[in-house]
C-alpha cells in the first residue's frame, strides 16, 4: 500500500482544504448503534477486534453493515461515497489491513488531525466510542479494490436481470456470486470484500431468499464501481 506508507508519521488528512475541513463543524456527529456488536472494554485497542476469524463471521458481518452506516453518516462527507475518494482526502481503502494501519486509523480517529492550527479532521474518539471507530474501519478495509469488479460486471449485470425478472435458480445463482465474490480483491489487503456480489449472495442465500433486494444491491454496487 504505498500511498500510506509514504504517510508514515501522520497526515492523513493533509490534503484537506480548509473549507472541507470546516464542513465537518456543518454537521454533527450522528451516534452509531453498536448494540449488535461485543464490547471491547474502555482502554482503545491498538488492533481491529470485529475481523472474522477473530468473532466470527456473523460478527464480522454485523461490523461490516455497523460500520457501512457509521462511514456514510460521519465520514463520507470528506472522504467520499462507499470509502472511495473523490480526491480532497486520502482514499482510505488503502490503509492495509494490519496492525499498523490500525494502529495508526485508531489515533487518527481519536484524536483527529490539526495542521497550523487548523482541524483538517475533528477528533471522533470520545464522539462516536470504540465500537463505533472498529466497526467503521471493519466496513473501510473490506471495500474492493479500484478496477475489482470489472471483470465481473457483464456476468453481474446479467445475473441482476435475472434476479430483477424472478428468473433463474436462486441457489444456482447463489453460489455463482459466492463464486465471483471470492475473487473480488479489497484494496487493503483484507480478505473479504464486501462487494455487491458478496452482498447479492447472502441476501438471496437462505429459507427467505431477497430476491429484490439482491437486485438492488447489484445494481447500487455496479454504478459505485464506475
Amino acid at each position: 500500500m504505498q500511498m500510506f506508507d509514504a504517510m508514515k508519521g501522520g497526515a492523513l488528512i493533509m490534503t484537506l482544504s480548509a473549507g472541507v475541513a470546516l464542513a465537518h463543524g456543518d454537521v454533527a456527529p450522528q451516534p452509531v448503534n453498536t448494540d449488535a456488536l461485543p464490547n471491547v472494554g474502555e482502554e482503545w485497542l491498538i488492533e481491529n477486534p470485529y475481523r472474522a476469524e477473530k468473532v466470527g463471521e456473523e460478527v464480522w458481518k454485523a461490523a461490516v453493515a455497523i460500520g457501512d452506516s457509521g462511514y456514510n453518516q460521519n465520514c463520507a462527507r470528506c472522504h467520499g461515497l462507499g470509502a472511495v475518494s473523490g480526491g480532497l482526502a486520502p482514499d482510505l481503502r488503502y490503509l492495509e489491513a494490519e496492525e499498523y494501519g490500525d494502529e495508526w486509523y485508531a489515533e487518527r480517529f481519536r484524536t483527529g488531525y490539526t495542521q497550523n492550527g487548523i482541524t483538517k479532521m475533528p477528533a471522533f474518539g470520545e464522539l462516536l466510542g470504540q465500537q463505533a471507530a472498529w466497526a467503521i474501519r471493519t466496513y473501510i478495509e473490506t471495500r474492493p479494490d479500484d478496477g475489482a469488479l470489472d471483470d465481473f460486471t457483464p456476468r453481474l449485470k446479467e445475473i441482476r436481470d435475472q434476479l430483477a425478472a424472478g428468473a433463474g435458480d436462486i441457489a444456482a445463482l447463489k453460489d455463482e456470486l459466492m463464486g465471483i465474490a471470492g475473487k473480488i480483491e479489497t484494496a487493503s489487503g483484507a480478505p473479504v470484500a464486501d462487494s455487491a456480489a458478496f452482498r447479492a449472495a447472502n441476501l438471496i442465500a437462505g429459507d427467505s431468499p431477497d430476491v429484490k433486494a439482491a437486485a438492488e444491491a447489484l445494481t447500487i454496487g455496479l454504478s459505485a464501481a464506475h
